[in-house]
């Protein structure tokens, strides 16, 4: 429907001789389809009705061919319709002598069609410019939101490195390295997303959750850790697919840095799966286990973790399993009734 109402037979070209020929021809095409429909209705009932289906032909060609189109249509089909349909047929005589006023109201009432509908259509045309504009403004702003929202992670994290230089306690590097970390986390999360911008609000989340598993192999994944991925198609709103991100990012970091101590090879396995309005993302490894629990001591990547899913409305679970470890959140259909 939003195709119909935009449509335009001249927008396709760009001079001014193409766009008048186009409404041009479009009014001719509109008035011998009206003339061949008006044929076929003589067969049942000839000379009734002379002037009827001039109104809907000369609307129709008035808003998708301009107000040019409209007076071919109308200029066209009334004079047919005067010369073959009213009597006497195949003359311009009247027979009747009420005939040349009807005739003259028939015309000026589909003119009064013509002037609304190139209004009409030049109102909406106005309205719908208006709406992109709007539009286009907002997604201009969002990316220069997101551009600062990651310039300003990123200077946090400068800041807390800073900070950790001039500590001379240096157990307390670690839980600062842990802070830029996670604040770079957040940096690399706004960043994937902003490559994955579009005209729409919804991402696509096969090629954010590549790019940021590509970050991830780069910066983070230890060389005798293997990173596997299968990840489906699907398109999800920006504020579930940062929270996706960001719960992707770290439970891979967690796996990375405690699942496998001591040089310890192995894989860590993320799964995407969209079924019928749900969708699961698991992050699972065969490293240490129970022993891998111990050294991340259930902290703040935990909560994070669960504060990711709540903030996609999903659900979080996450512990030991047979061979190694696995997070998840899911979120089930039946959970936005």
């Amino acid at each position: 429907m939003h195709r119909l109402a935009s449509f335009d037979v001249s927008r396709q070209f760009i001079t001014r001789r193409g766009k008048v020929t186009a409404q041009v021809t479009f009014g001719f095409l509109c008035a011998a389809a009206m003339i061949g429909l008006r044929s076929l209705f003589d067969i049942w009932a000839p000379i009734s009705g002379p002037f009827a289906l001039t109104y809907p032909t000369v609307l129709l060609a008035t808003l998708y061919g301009h107000w040019r189109a409209g007076v071919v249509a109308l200029v066209t089909t009334f004079a047919w319709a005067w010369y073959f349909v009213l009597p006497g047929v195949k003359s311009f005589y009247f027979v009747d002598p009420t005939d040349p006023p009807r005739v003259i109201l028939n015309f000026l009432s589909v003119a009064i069609v013509l002037v609304f509908a190139e209004a009409f259509r030049r109102a909406a045309r106005s309205t719908m410019d208006e709406i992109r504009e709007a539009a286009d403004r907002r997604l201009t702003l969002l990316a220069d939101l997101e551009h600062r929202t990651k310039n300003n992670f990123a200077l946090v994290a400068s800041m807390l490195e800073i900070q950790k230089r001039r500590l001379p306690q240096v157990e307390l590097h670690g839980p600062l390295d842990d802070a830029v970390g996670r604040v770079r986390t957040f940096a690399d999360a706004y960043s994937a997303l902003a490559m994955e911008q579009n005209d729409n609000h919804d991402v696509a989340m096969k090629p954010y959750l590549e790019q940021m598993l590509l970050r991830l192999e780069g910066a983070a994944l230890p060389p005798h850790v293997c990173l596997f991925r299968e990840i489906d198609e699907a398109k999800m709103s920006r504020e579930d697919a940062v929270a996706i991100g960001l719960y992707l990012n770290e439970a891979v970091s967690n796996a990375c840095k405690y699942a496998f101590p001591h040089g310890r090879s192995g894989t860590i396995a993320v799964f995407f799966h969209v079924r019928d309005g749900s969708w699961r993302l698991t992050v699972e490894d065969d490293g240490a286990g129970e022993e891998a629990v111990a050294l991340a001591g259930g902290g703040l990547g935990s909560k994070l973790l669960m504060a990711f899913a709540q903030q996609a409305g999903a659900t979080h679970s996450a512990g030991p399993v047979l061979n190694g470890f696995r997070s998840e959140m899911r979120m089930i259909a039946e959970e936005l009734a």
